[in-house]
């Protein structure tokens, strides 16, 4: 049964998935010797902060149109969408990329779910973006994933 959490909770989770990811990019960008790899990481660290940067502008009211009460109580399954795929430092590095590749993919099913959860509006929009910019993210680690495992 998927836990009823306010909107403050889930943006809260959100946040943390997204501090996560760019610890988890900046750790495979020291690991990796591909410069490809290592430009991917970077960028996508730093997309990830941007992303961080915007959810924490909606928790602290930033964000008006179409936003939800803080307080307001949600059940559109969110946090089974933000589960944790473990990424280890013993993992081959093709590995790394299709796991790193699916957490994207998790956090872009959210990040959908979250938007559904908001009336048509700024934040909406914002929420639809981001699940897009998560779904780039993918596609670029399943490219690294595709070089090196084949």
């Amino acid at each position: 049964m998927a836990s009823r959490l306010t909107v403050k909770e889930v943006l809260q989770q959100a946040i943390e998935k997204e501090i996560e990811a760019q610890q988890l990019y900046g750790d495979l960008g020291r690991r990796v010797t591909s410069r490809i790899a290592k430009d991917t990481f970077r960028e996508l660290a730093q997309q990830e902060k941007g992303h961080q940067q915007l959810l924490e502008r909606y928790l602290g009211g930033g964000l008006k149109a179409g936003a939800l009460r803080a307080e307001q109580v949600i059940d559109y399954k969110i946090t089974e969408n933000f589960e944790p795929t473990e990424i280890t430092s013993d993992m081959q590095l093709k590995d790394i990329f299709l796991r790193a590749a699916n957490r994207e993919k998790v956090a872009h099913e959210g990040y959908v779910a979250l938007s559904q959860a908001h009336p048509a509006g700024e934040v909406r929009k914002l929420l639809e973006e981001l699940a897009s910019q998560e779904m780039e993210h993918k596609h670029k680690l399943e490219f690294l994933y595709t070089e090196v495992a084949f």
